[in-house]
């Protein structure tokens, strides 16, 4: 082991925002019958999944539930945290660059996990508007 590995510490390494959304755990929640829905599995074996309500044009909740690691968790509640509350529209800019930035510390060798949970975002939001233009589909979720 190097001395860099050594003498690393987690809880010091990253910031209190990171350590925040890592950890928290209210917004993981599988919603029945969402307006919007997206899983992705990644090359890195997480899977992701969120569960989106809107109210008009606005994401009044967005939910999600994980089979992941930390960075993963982390991810996906700064996405909550920059999406609820916001115009369809808006969260169609979230970009994984955003979430990092968000995040403060999320390790390089884990932007894959902010990569993947933005591309879980957009198949959410897909699915949002194909069931505006079909509603009779989400009955059959």
């Amino acid at each position: 082991m190097d001395a860099e590995k050594e003498t690393s510490d987690f809880w010091q390494d990253h910031s209190l925002t990171f350590l925040e959304m890592a950890f928290r755990t209210d917004r993981r929640e599988r919603l029945e019958k969402p307006d919007g829905y997206g899983q992705k599995t990644g090359d890195c074996g997480d899977t992701v999944e969120f569960f989106m309500n809107l109210d008009g044009d606005t994401i009044s909740t967005l939910s999600y539930d994980i089979n992941g690691c930390l960075n993963t968790n982390a991810s996906c509640n700064a996405v909550v945290s920059l999406v609820e509350g916001k115009a369809v529209d808006a969260a169609w800019e979230v970009t994984p660059e955003q979430v990092a930035g968000f995040l403060e510390t999320l390790p390089q060798d884990h932007f894959h996990c902010a990569e993947l949970v933005v591309s879980t975002l957009y198949l959410a939001l897909a699915d949002a508007q194909e069931n505006r233009r079909s509603p009779w589909k989400k009955m059959y979720r």
